[in-house]
């Protein structure tokens, strides 16, 4: 027994020795099995920690009767601040202070029994406080792992974890991982993309419908049938190679009924419980409604996602540390780009404000994305930092998903839209509500993700000329432009009846099996966002926008310097474009531009045709 236990801290020393250098790999994913860990212990969590980092350091400990154990540790550089049981007795949490870097033993000793946990403290990467994260100047391609490509199909299946691969069924595991990920970052690449937005990549161990990631079972731990956390650094690593960025899809609001903390939590508050399965009443507006009952509100906010999903309860303060360490650790360990957050406003939104403006303390320059799917822009703006909100609340969230403008876009892009109020003037309204927000150029904008039908589903005879219109104004409208995955050539959902199932595919294994109008669309979207990698008006210009009520909507983005004409037409016939209605702007930059689709010169003394359902963007300089 003596020897198995001196092997097992030999082991563990190594794995978190191993857990990040510059020089030296990160570790694979087996050493992360807690039978690698000291007998009676189960999870050490975070998994190591860095030299000046402005947050403090409180490690969770889980393991067997461990309450009102002694901490200490044998080495100078670390040191135990204070302690604290939890309800359970099988947790410890303690605080420590991190003074230097190197390999630590943390002695927990309680009456005759002495166990040694190792632990590393290592030097942060240079520069890492002062990472750039994704901006307006940004193109994001959201995609499914699972649903993406399927790299390395000897893990499809793995012997710790419980769903299984079964080939074919639409609401079970495609195979996607992060093997395919990486064997397309050339093609993600070449359509313009800077940024890659996953959707979770950790352990969802629940026995169906795992596929999606939304129901974390480990913190830690990246799911086995996508890869390791060794090779989710690697991803990211090989991404910055290649010039593009990685953010991680986390969530704070539940984790999954298959977590290993459901078999024994460290209190009772640690997730919201009711007597019997109490969903959400997905009340948003009781956020900020000074008329809302607090019934509503807890109801809300208390109330669970789905039935396999508990929600989180993030009043308890260990909790909420654990979540900002959480966090933080995954950006510092995979030297991340930026973060997304799920289901953002059921949190609780005070403990959530701390939570983000811990990371962002970490991090000044990250940018942290919410998805706060409500409408309409007010019940927008009020999640977006430094909004102007009645009541003061400030949620110190960057940036917020523009979900009205993706609304007015499939409103006015299915059916023809020759009414009063339909159409482009959809889009028109939604736009006219950046006042609202407290910096709409930090807005994701989106005509499609996951959990919808495909933009081309929704559009008026699935015409693919439609969607050009979807992409031309996404790619430029002020904002940052999120591509969901397939919708550059127009994929539509496999089977509508099944909801996310059928939405959720593969891309092609050979792009030259797309239809001509879907190659045409494909070959479309690269030229639009490369040329706006380019183009700093698109990124940072201001907005004027003109209105015609023949279907048809105009904006331009400008500065002092140059200016970018779009032309929107919505209608099934042809539209005059009016020269006359502009000049209030175009009097200030040179007559003649440039079609940047076509490279042809435009000139505004002369009369042009827009063709139906076509797009027409246009620069014009000093």
């Amino acid at each position: 027994m003596k020897n198995k236990f001196l092997f097992s801290v030999m082991l563990l020393t190594l794995m978190f020795v191993s857990c990040q250098t510059d020089n030296r790999p990160a570790p694979q994913q087996a050493n992360f099995n807690p039978d690698a860990l000291p007998q009676g212990i189960n999870h050490v969590e975070p998994l190591c920690w860095w030299t000046d980092m402005k947050l403090p350091l409180t490690l969770m400990i889980n393991g067997e009767d461990l309450a009102d154990a002694q901490v200490s540790v044998l080495e100078k550089g670390l040191n135990v601040k204070s302690q604290h049981n939890a309800e359970s007795p099988n947790y410890l949490f303690v605080d420590l202070d991190v003074q230097a870097e190197g390999n630590f033993t943390i002695v927990l000793t309680k009456g005759e029994r002495r166990i040694e946990i190792p632990y590393t403290i290592l030097p942060r990467r240079q520069g890492s406080a002062e990472r750039k994260s994704f901006t307006s100047a940004d193109v994001m391609y959201l995609l499914m792992p699972d649903r993406f490509f399927d790299g390395d199909s000897t893990n499809n299946e793995t012997p710790d974890t419980d769903e299984p691969f079964v080939k074919g069924d639409i609401d079970g595991r495609f195979g996607g991982d992060i093997q395919g990920i990486i064997d397309h970052f050339d093609y993600i690449k070449s359509l313009g993309v800077t940024t890659i937005w996953p959707t979770p990549l950790l352990l969802d161990n629940e026995p169906d419908w795992s596929y999606h990631g939304y129901a974390c079972g480990d913190y830690y731990r990246i799911d086995p049938r996508f890869g390791d956390n060794d090779m989710y650094k690697q991803m990211v690593s090989i991404a910055h190679e290649k010039g593009l960025k990685i953010i991680m899809d986390i969530v704070t609001n539940h984790s999954g009924l298959a977590h290993w903390w459901e078999k024994d939590l460290p209190y009772q508050d640690w997730i919201h419980q009711f007597p019997e399965f109490t969903g959400s009443n997905n009340v948003f507006t009781a956020n900020y409604d000074i008329n809302a009952s607090q019934y509503d509100l807890k109801h809300h906010v208390e109330g669970w996602f789905d039935t396999h999903m508990p929600d989180m309860n993030l009043d308890n303060p260990d909790l909420l540390q654990y979540f900002k360490q959480w966090a933080i650790w995954w950006v510092e360990w995979a030297d991340l780009d930026g973060l997304r957050v799920d289901t953002y406003p059921y949190n609780e939104k005070q403990p959530m404000s701390e939570w983000c403006k811990a990371v962002l303390n970490e991090y000044p320059n990250l940018n942290i994305v919410g998805e706060c799917w409500t409408r309409p822009a007010s019940a927008i703006a009020y999640w977006q930092a430094n909004a102007n909100n009645a009541d003061g609340f400030n949620s110190n969230l960057p940036c917020v998903m523009d979900f009205p403008v993706e609304e007015a876009m499939r409103q006015g892009l299915e059916n023809d839209g020759n009414y009063w109020g339909g159409g482009m003037t959809k889009i028109y309204d939604a736009m006219a509500m950046d006042y609202q927000y407290a910096d709409p150029n930090n807005m994701l904008v989106f005509m499609g993700n996951h959990d919808m039908d495909h933009i081309a589903d929704c559009v008026k005879d699935n015409d693919l000329r439609r969607v050009k219109l979807a992409t031309t104004l996404v790619a430029t409208m002020r904002g940052i432009p999120q591509i969901f995955s397939g919708d550059e050539y127009g994929q539509r959902s496999a089977d509508l009846s099944k909801g996310h199932s059928g939405l959720r595919q593969m891309i092609p294994a050979d792009f030259s099996t797309l239809t001509p109008e879907q190659q045409d669309l494909l070959e479309y979207t690269r030229l639009l966002y490369n040329w706006r990698k380019t183009e700093p008006v698109i990124h940072n210009g201001k907005t004027l926008h003109f209105l015609g009520r023949d279907n048809t909507y105009a904006f331009f983005r400008y500065n002092d310097n140059e200016t970018i004409f779009v032309f929107l037409n919505g209608a099934e016939q042809e539209r005059n474009i009016p020269w006359d209605h502009y000049t209030e702007i175009l009097s200030k930059y040179n007559k003649s531009g440039v079609d940047i689709l076509t490279g042809d010169p435009i000139d505004t003394q002369r009369p042009l045709v827009a063709q139906p359902l076509s797009a027409l963007v246009v620069k014009f300089s000093k």
